[in-house]
């Protein structure tokens, strides 16, 4: 008669990060960088129709990187919650806080007690009325929280994007600026890759803005904030697209 099987729990718990980190790694790059008007989510993502970034409530946004059904799943979670709560409660009721911690609870549930982990990684960021009220907290598959300042990079390469950002960074830069070090940073994950903006995904919280503050940058404005001089005056930044 064979013995059973026995792996000690440290041991699965080890084999299931290696799993989820090799996944995510796997994939593209998602820099999100404050700016001197609000957040900017950046991600290097040439699909017009899988979208790695997206609004979950007035002032909140979502970004992920990794197995697009799984944080789609997770997005989705994240919508009907912000609904409910801010339907039975209030709309200021619902905050990015509040939205990580039960991301937390599901990604920390689904990496102990299921065989397969998530491969993904996310950041929730609700704006503020001003840059210190700001909050990013950053979700790795195991259920662990970050609260982040300034930016975060997740995804494949993340090292060399965040040393990049780390480089090029600095608080209160304009919405151009900030454009144009996260995509620099973007860029650091193949040398010979020059990324356009047919090849990214970019929205913004504008903290400018009337109640949903989330919107989406087209091509031909990304491309003209790319190529706005960093010396030059600062001309009055025109609406984006919806």
């Amino acid at each position: 008669m064979s013995m059973p099987f026995y792996v000690a729990p440290e041991q699965q718990m080890k084999d299931r990060a290696d799993y989820a980190r090799k996944g995510i790694a796997r994939g593209r790059s998602v820099v999100v960088l404050q700016y001197d008007d609000g957040i900017l989510f950046v991600a290097d993502n040439p699909s017009r129709a899988l979208h790695k970034i997206s609004e979950i409530y007035d002032r909140i946004a979502f970004a992920a990187v990794g197995k697009y059904n799984e944080f789609e799943q997770l997005r989705l979670a994240g919508v009907r919650y912000a609904d409910v709560n801010g339907y039975m409660y209030d709309r200021s009721d619902v905050t990015a806080r509040g939205l990580a911690n039960a991301y937390a609870q599901s990604l920390g549930a689904i990496f102990t007690e299921q065989t397969k982990p998530y491969e993904v990684e996310l950041v929730v960021a609700e704006v503020g009325d001003d840059a210190s009220s700001d909050q990013i907290y950053r979700l790795t598959f195991d259920g662990s929280v970050a609260d982040e300042h300034g930016f975060v990079a997740m995804g494949g390469a993340a090292d060399a994007v965040a040393t990049a950002l780390k480089e090029g960074y600095r608080d209160g830069e304009s919405l151009s600026e900030a454009l144009k070090v996260a995509v620099h940073a973007l860029q650091q994950q193949d040398a010979e890759r020059v990324l356009e903006a047919e090849k990214l995904e970019v929205a913004v919280l504008d903290r400018n803005r009337d109640r949903r503050l989330f919107r989406r940058l087209a091509p031909s404005r990304i491309d003209e904030l790319l190529a706005r001089s960093a010396d030059a005056p600062a001309a009055p930044e025109a609406p984006a697209e919806d």
